[in-house]
């Protein structure tokens, strides 16, 4: 099967001839995918190793690079599946396009091309029922969103320096955003003392983080800001460069949603008058670091209590007709449901998924409940 590829013109002149790497030949260098359960060792093979071979960045991202995440965490065979790969700077999806389409079409069901644009909807108005599901069986949601800063590496490549400058501009930002929104700044060491000051034990950055290189000279430069009211909370230099989160003790997504959508818009504002506008790309949408969040950068959660949908044979099946994942907690009961999809869809829409999803999901709980049968609320095929 052919992919398309953006028109090569748009490839920058190649920095690679400039380096003076030690490797051997593409397939000498080819790394092992045995047991590796990502879309990157699902689309990697060795004619594809060897066309990115050859390429840097103009920041000198190279296809290494990109791969290395999902060789230091390769994944399970029963895990929920990961993308496997991090773009190392903005630059990374265009240069290594055909890699990066392959990755997205295969996480996100969605085709690349160069002529679709990635549309948004922040209007919360248009999201509906999203304060009606069952709070018998829905107890908690979470709605997040990340965005990466023009002219600045992504985590897993940016220097000390990179990282110092985009926390800085982050404070200016969040500062100039308390005056509607009020809130707090915090340093990771201000967090760990004031959690030692509680007598509450914080800790360190996930192995996963460290081990892929995004946790690089912890805790520096890494904050925390928190809204007055508690109904969000801003990470910088994480995952990403920004990560929005707005988290609720009971299932009312409706404003979680809200939430976001009004701080993400003053943010954006904000930073474009920093001159350091958030990464926009027309067929990709909002370019984050991991391709699993690229378009709209937005997860909508919601956390279910599902007893008989979770052992159902049936399960797996029906989450993907839902455009959903869950990730399965047995051991607390609560399953966290969420959009797979981040691409394609408005924010509106990809939240529209999971409410309607969820409320599916606990009618077919309810139903299982009662020994019934559940062919006439399983959905057609996506």
């Amino acid at each position: 099967m052919t992919f398309p590829h953006l028109s090569q013109s748009l490839i920058p002149p190649d920095p690679m001839t400039k380096l003076r790497l030690k490797r051997g030949s593409p397939k000498e260098e080819f790394p092992s995918l045995d047991g590796n359960y990502t879309y990157m060792a699902q689309v990697l093979d060795l004619h594809m190793y060897t066309r990115q071979f050859n390429r840097a960045t103009d920041s000198g991202v190279i296809f290494d690079d990109i791969i290395r995440p999902g060789l230091e965490e390769p994944g399970t065979r029963t895990g929920l599946r990961t993308a496997g790969c991090l773009a190392g700077d903005a630059q990374s999806y265009i240069l290594f396009c055909d890699f990066f389409d392959r990755i997205i079409e295969a996480y996100h069901n969605y085709r690349v091309s160069s002529d679709a644009t990635q549309h948004s909807d922040f209007n919360y108005d248009n999201l509906k029922g999203g304060d009606g599901c069952d709070p018998v069986y829905a107890v908690s949601c979470e709605v997040c969103v990340t965005r990466c800063v023009e002219d600045f590496c992504f985590p897993t490549h940016c220097s000390r320096g990179e990282r110092r400058q985009l926390l800085t501009l982050a404070k200016t930002a969040l500062d100039q955003l308390g005056e509607e929104f009020p809130g707090k700044f915090y340093s990771i060491d201000d967090l760990n003392q004031e959690m030692k000051d509680k007598e509450i034990v914080m800790e360190g950055p996930p192995a996963s983080l460290m081990k892929i290189g995004v946790a690089r000279d912890w805790p520096d430069a890494r904050a925390l800001w928190v809204s007055e009211d508690g109904t969000l909370a801003v990470w910088v230099n994480m995952e990403d460069h920004l990560r929005l989160v707005s988290s609720r003790n009971d299932s009312n997504i409706q404003e979680a949603f809200a939430v976001i959508c009004n701080s993400l818009l003053k943010l954006e504002a904000l930073y474009k008058k920093l001159r350091h506008p958030f990464i926009w790309k027309p067929h990709l949408g909002w370019v984050v670091s991991s391709p699993a969040e690229v378009g709209t950068g937005l997860k909508a959660s919601i956390t279910v209590q599902l007893v008989h949908v979770v052992r159902h044979k049936r399960r797996d099946s029906i989450l993907d007709r839902l455009r959903l994942r869950m990730e399965i907690n047995h051991l607390s009961g609560m399953h966290k449901v969420s959009n797979q999809q981040t691409i394609g869809l408005t924010e509106v829409e990809l939240t529209q998924l999971v409410v309607d999803g969820v409320k599916l999901l606990i009618r077919i709980e309810k139903r299982l409940e009662n020994n019934g049968g559940i062919d006439d609320l399983v959905p057609a095929q996506k």
